[in-house]
């Protein structure tokens, strides 16, 4: 395999993401003494980060991968929402089809951080489903997206804050299939079973388990292929690709399937990686139609990114020279 190629022909898909948008915010300080008023740790602030979070993760995982990535979303119509959107611009990526809503606010995760720990996150957040207004202009931006950008693949990423309801996700695989756009999916409990005839799904284990009652504590290929039977019974999908943290991930389209072990790394935190994972998978499969060698990719780039601290987006020279080392 020539990966430099493989990287090169990934530089030029065209993906949409739409979903849940947010905002991580780091508040990074030090910690010497217990408050006097009440038995929690002092921190003294030393620096303020902001990063983009959730579904628009996905997307800045799209662009550290030189695509093109359009986010299709709705925010609040607030402080946050231009950071965001500030931040958005900042790694080139397009936010032209989403909008900003009175009713809404944007989703923003604060973390207090000390000695490269949580101490404490503050959510601010709305979780109800957009009303019917916002699902119509929400699926009338993602018409015109896909009308005019002519996308290969679609990423519908969902964190359950009431952007992918149930109407939208249904339109948008229809929309999707009518126009012969790859759909993937990282879903959550609340509309697991919506996701009918995606192309690929990318639950991670405790996720899969949940919504299939599943209470067996060991996993094994055998059990990994029935999840798979279970699945397919209900979405009638193309591939499964389930995320198993430290043991790796496993993958099954029709016949083929595989349990890939993760690599050894130092984790330092898990947060996002599940976002570079699906980012990382749809290009690879919409360059390559190569699901095995889309997991193998996918794998170690989930596995790079847990060595980071905080959300953080894949290294693309980190991720191919891993790639040459290990997959060939």
């Amino acid at each position: 395999m020539d990966f430099r190629e493989l990287f090169e022909r990934i530089a030029t898909v065209k993906v949409g993401i739409i979903g849940d948008v947010m905002l991580d915010t780091y508040m990074w300080g030090s910690v010497d003494r217990i408050s006097p008023e009440a038995p929690v740790p002092i921190v003294s602030m030393q620096r303020k980060e902001q990063r983009i979070g959730g579904a628009g993760n996905v997307a800045l995982n799209i662009r550290s991968l030189q695509a093109s990535a359009f986010v299709v979303t709705v925010t609040g119509n607030d402080e946050d929402a231009v950071c965001l959107n500030s931040l958005f611009a900042a790694s080139q990526i397009n936010t032209e089809y989403s909008f900003k809503s009175d009713e809404r606010i944007t989703t923003n995760k604060t973390r207090i951080m000390s000695r490269n720990q949580h101490m404490m996150r503050l959510d601010a957040e709305i979780t109800n489903d957009l009303t019917t207004a916002e699902q119509e202009r929400l699926l009338t931006s993602f018409e015109r997206f896909v009308r005019t950008e002519k996308p290969e693949v679609v990423i519908l990423q969902d964190y359950n804050k009431g952007v992918l309801t149930a109407a939208v996700i249904r339109k948008v695989i229809s929309i999707c299939k009518e126009n012969n756009i790859i759909t993937a999916v990282d879903p959550k409990r609340k509309n697991f079973f919506e996701y009918k005839h995606v192309d690929l799904f990318k639950p991670n284990l405790k996720e899969a388990k949940e919504a299939l009652n599943i209470i067996s504590s060991n996993v094994d290929i055998q059990l990994l292929q029935g999840m798979h039977a279970e699945l397919h019974h209900m979405l009638q999908h193309g591939i499964s690709f389930i995320t198993l943290s430290e043991k790796g991930v496993f993958f099954q389209e029709q016949n083929q399937s595989s349990v890939i072990p993760s690599h050894l790394r130092n984790i330092a935190d898990v947060s996002g990686a599940g976002d570079t994972v699906i980012a990382t998978a749809s290009l690879v499969y919409a360059a390559t139609r190569d699901v095995a060698l889309m997991a193998e990719i996918a794998n170690i780039a989930g596995g790079l990114v847990c060595e980071e601290v905080g959300t953080a987006a894949i290294n693309k020279e980190k991720l191919l020279n891993e790639c040459m080392a290990l997959l060939n």
